[in-house]
């Protein structure tokens, strides 16, 4: 018989960082732009639409962009099912491996040691800092195969972002196509 895990245990796992392979493509788009419909796509049986969902995201890198100079970005964010902090290190052309951390308080801005120790070689001892601030809001398709398994995410975001403290704020509309853990990306 499996021993149960201790309540320190089950805390601890909870704090544990995770990692998968992210594959995605970007998309800008103007406001009238109308999302494009999966009807007819073979390997799309069913589309179902999410709920809104409100995204905050706080970028960091060091003061001199040293994370960004590396194609790797290093943000806490909160709203949505994937709430915390993400790193995202690059994996190939549309690729890239995300390390998650789970957010303990969602008010601090302490970038966890296990993902600073993955860009330690990177930042050094430098600060990891505050860079940019991103608020989303986000439309999810969930495009679902014959076997009633979801293929893909379909996100269409209304975004505005300001960098720094003091930045102007910036706004734009983007789609993004993601495909779920184990699709397959010459569906």
């Amino acid at each position: 018989e499996e021993p149960h895990p201790t309540e320190g245990e089950m805390a601890a796992d909870k704090r544990k960082s995770s990692r998968h392979t992210e594959i995605e493509r970007k998309f800008t788009v103007t406001e009238s732009t109308v999302a494009p419909s999966f009807d007819g796509l073979a390997s799309v049986v069913r589309v179902e639409r999410l709920a809104p969902q409100y995204l905050d995201a706080v970028y960091f890198d060091t003061p001199e962009g040293a994370l960004a100079a590396h194609r790797i970005t290093l943000r806490r964010r909160t709203g949505g099912p994937d709430a915390g902090w993400h790193l995202k290190l690059p994996a190939g052309t549309d690729a890239r491996t995300e390390v998650h951390a789970p957010l303990i308080d969602s008010d601090d801005d302490r970038v966890p040691e296990d993902l600073r120790d993955v860009v330690l070689a990177i930042v050094r001892n430098r600060s990891l800092v505050p860079v940019a601030r991103i608020a989303t809001t986000r439309t999810v398709d969930v495009l679902y195969g014959a076997s009633g398994e979801p293929l893909a995410e379909f996100c269409d975001d209304a975004v505005t972002a300001s960098a720094g403290t003091e930045g102007a704020e910036q706004s734009w509309r983007e789609w993004e196509l993601e495909l779920t853990d184990g699709t397959d990306a010459d569906r």
